[in-house]
Order: structure tokens, then C-alpha cells, then sequence
């Protein structure tokens, strides 16, 4: 999402709109994808640093963390040309391409976190089962294959079918959406069970890591919500309304923007990282 998200032509020629609205929309993307470049940036590139280090869980572990950062900096990347792209139109191509991996990218990425621990919670054997690295570098590859080819289909659609683009990207929102509350719901579920015969230490410490699972995906769902569901109502409008809905539009940017950056601080809370961050 980023500048070529609104359809500034067809906003100028349009009598709902004054110049300087316009003028506003593009003053307010240049500033929020300005901070999310300068701080999301070092912050997933300190992740990944962690990662790679061991620090945690090891690398195995944090895998499908360590893609989320690494597609988060191409975000963060896509936004310092989003920036400089109002000056440089030769930039909109490569923003426009760069458009799928905040669209597909991360969030596929969130929903394969989700779905990790909603096997780890609900289908304990089959999370033993493909546990080991080879299966998750499958997965990541998968993704990054889909990633590369809605990376093309923005190119295609924000150059050539404008119209197309708020299906797009609305009903990609909505099935990953349904993927988290899906999880969520699931380990919810799994949380009010308790097995038959468990001891009462043994079903303590089963439930405590049922509820952490739950907790993290409950904050990943609902950093999906804040970030996608402003963009999905904006789509449809646009659809149904046959025309772009400025305030909406601003609403999505900046939850889209801000939003991103709770992947980041809650991955840096559970290394233990975050208090260190504040204290010094």
C-alpha cells in the first residue's frame, strides 16, 4: 500500500475531491511511510540479527519469524520508494511491483505463524511431524513463489485494470482473516478441554502453553484486523461506490502503517530483548 494505492487521476477528476485533499493524502503517505522506513527498517533488521544469532529459540524455531522480517524490510523498502517516487516517477513501476509483498507477503507469513501453533495446540503429533526445518523452508518457499507472482499481478492491474485492484487485495484480506480466526477459535476451543487421566501439574503446564499459543495468536489476529479490515471496508466501498472515499483511504494508510510494527515488539518481548531496549 502506498501512494499508487489511490487512483490520484481519477481523484482530480472527480468533483468530491479538491486539490488540496489530494495534496493532503500525499503529504500524510510520504510522512507515515517515511517512519515506517526509519524504524521498521533497524528494527526487523535487529531481528533478523537475533535470529541468526541463536538468540531464542534458534533458527529452526523462529523461521517463519525470520521470512516475516525479511519481507517486512522489503515493506519498509517499498515505502522509502513509495516516498521518493513522488519526485522519481521512474520508482512507481518498482512500487507498484513491490505492492505484493505487503499485500500477499505478510500476511501469509502471519497466518503461517498462526497456524504453527494452532498444530502445536490442537494436532500436537502432527506438529511433531513436520517440525523439522526442511518442511518449514518448504512452506516459506511456497510463499515466497506466491508472493512473487501477486507481485507481478499488482504490477499488471495498478499499470493497466485500476479497477481490479481493491478485489484484489479485499478478498485476499478476507480469506487470511478467516485463516487466523479459524486458529483462533481452535485454540479457544482446546483451552476449555482437558484430557482424560492428565496429572494436575502435567495439565497446568500443558494449559499454560495452550494459553500462550492462544494469546499469540490472539495479538496476531488482531493486528491483522487493525491493519487489513480498514482496507477491506475501503476496498468494497470503492467498489460499491464505484470511486475512491478519501477518508477511508487515510484511515487504512495509517493503520496499515502503524499497525506493523506489533509483529516486531512482540517477537523482541518474548526474547527478552524489549525491557533491555528500555532500560538502557
Amino acid at each position: 500500500m502506498n501512494n499508487s494505492t489511490v487512483n490520484f487521476t481519477t481523484l482530480e477528476t472527480s468533483t468530491n475531491y479538491t486539490t488540496q485533499s489530494i495534496a493532503s493524502l500525499k503529504s500524510l503517505d510520504i510522512f507515515l511511510y517515511s517512519i515506517g522506513f526509519l524504524f521498521g527498517l533497524p528494527t526487523h533488521s535487529y531481528i533478523i540479527w537475533l535470529i541468526v544469532r541463536g538468540t531464542g529459540s534458534g533458527v529452526s524455531s523462529e523461521f517463519f519469524n525470520l521470512n516475516l522480517s525479511v519481507c517486512e524490510i522489503a515493506n519498509s523498502l517499498n515505502g522509502l520508494i513509495s516516498v521518493l517516487s513522488v519526485h522519481l516517477s521512474s520508482l512507481l513501476t518498482l512500487s507498484n511491483f513491490l505492492q505484493g509483498v505487503g499485500i500477499t507477503g505478510r500476511p501469509l507469513f502471519q497466518c503461517l505463524i498462526c497456524v504453527e501453533r494452532y498444530l502445536a495446540v490442537v494436532h500436537p503429533v502432527t506438529f511433531l511431524k513436520y517440525k523439522p526445518l526442511r518442511y518449514r523452508v518448504i512452506c516459506c518457499t511456497a510463499i515466497w513463489i506466491i508472493t512473487l507472482g501477486s507481485c507481478f499481478v499488482c504490477l499488471i492491474i495498478l499499470l493497466n485494470i485500476m479497477v481490479a485492484y481493491p478485489w484484489f487485495f479485499s478478498l485476499q484480506f478476507l480469506l487470511y482473516l478467516s485463516i487466523q480466526l479459524f486458529c483462533l477459535v481452535a485454540v479457544l476451543r482446546a483451552l476449555k478441554q482437558s484430557g482424560p487421566g492428565e496429572k494436575r501439574r502435567e495439565r497446568k503446564e500443558e494449559n499454560h502453553m495452550k494459553r500462550r499459543a492462544f494469546y499469540l495468536i490472539l495479538i496476531t489476529t488482531g493486528n491483522l484486523v487493525i491493519i487489513y479490515v480498514p482496507l477491506i471496508i475501503t476496498g468494497f466501498f470503492s467498489i460499491m461506490m464505484k470511486q475512491n472515499i478519501l477518508p477511508l483511504w487515510i484511515i487504512g494508510v495509517v493503520c496499515y502503517v502503524l499497525a506493523g510494527f506489533v509483529q516486531p515488539v512482540l517477537y523482541l518481548h518474548r526474547a527478552g530483548k524489549l525491557s533491555c531496549l528500555c532500560c538502557s
